[in-house]
């Protein structure tokens, strides 16, 4: 556990075990804790840094203030100065994959390999629309109301049925932290972020190799996202995930891990016969 200044902020980062370092980048509504049941995986035979970005987790919160994305991208460059390294791969899910992917554009040779689960180049009306409707189920104050405005989509129909336990036991946890102000107002925030994001014009310039992952049942960056990635990245992989939703790592943990290390760890790129 440890924290650093970035635009006189603090933000928080955690890193275990020693190796090949991998930053993995949050979905919206998540932070570090997240990911601590793949810690053990990831950390075996890398360096696994986590980080909350501003607005999120353990980091400082930006009550009043207005910002887009380049905040967030500025904040992984200073966190790979403050690790002192070189370069990194990145692996980032939903809002972390689009901050990642942005990084790569603008620092690409600070990007070893970048690992992208259910993103997209831009934010379309379709995703802008949900993102409202985010915000005003948040701003009544209601964390039912977000909660049932916001989670159920984020999962496939099938894991949502067959894992309803589960589901029940998010809901006892995310009601009272949905009704909390600080955080629903964070989350405001950090939704209107990604209102203007659109990386599409620096696509053809990213060379670091690229795996991205579509899913399925994904309601909220839908598989033609990811097509759309592929098809103007120079140095893009793509893997389809069938019966999945947009909460890919959760619903589908084994490949998360094995998608993420396998091509981050990957010795040969180029196999000639």
């Amino acid at each position: 556990m440890a924290e650093f200044k970035y635009k006189n902020k603090k933000v928080y980062y955690e890193t275990f075990g020693k190796g090949k370092p991998i930053i993995i980048l949050n979905g919206i509504m998540m932070s570090t804790k997240s990911w601590y049941p793949f810690k053990d995986a990831f950390s075996n035979n890398n360096q696994l840094i986590l980080v909350d970005f501003l607005d999120q987790g353990q980091s400082e919160k930006m009550p009043g203030e207005k910002y887009n994305h380049s905040i967030q991208v500025e904040l992984v460059d200073a966190l790979l100065d403050e690790l002192k390294l070189k370069k990194a791969s990145i692996v980032g899910i939903s809002y972390g994959g689009e901050v990642g992917l942005e990084y790569a554009c603008l620092h690409q040779d600070r990007v070893d390999r970048l690992v992208l689960f259910n993103t997209c180049a831009y934010t379309n009306p379709w995703l802008n629309d949900i993102g409202k409707a985010w915000n005003i189920a948040a701003e009544s104050g209601n964390g039912k109301a977000y909660y049932y405005t916001a989670i159920p989509v984020i999962y496939s129909p099938h894991f949502y049925e067959q894992r309803l336990d589960w589901m029940r036991n998010r809901e006892k946890v995310l009601f009272p932290l949905f009704s909390d102000h600080k955080f629903t107002d964070a989350m405001i925030r950090l939704t209107n972020s990604s209102e203007d994001y659109d990386v599409r014009p620096l696509l053809k310039d990213l060379k670091t190799p690229t795996l991205i992952i579509g899913c399925e049942q994904d309601y909220l960056t839908p598989m033609s996202n990811q097509e759309y990635l592929v098809e103007h990245l120079p140095n893009a992989f793509y893997v389809k995930v069938p019966g999945v939703g947009h909460g890919s790592m959760y619903e589908k943990p084994i490949l998360f891990v094995t998608f993420s290390l396998g091509f981050v760890n990957a010795l040969t790129t180029e196999y000639l016969v």
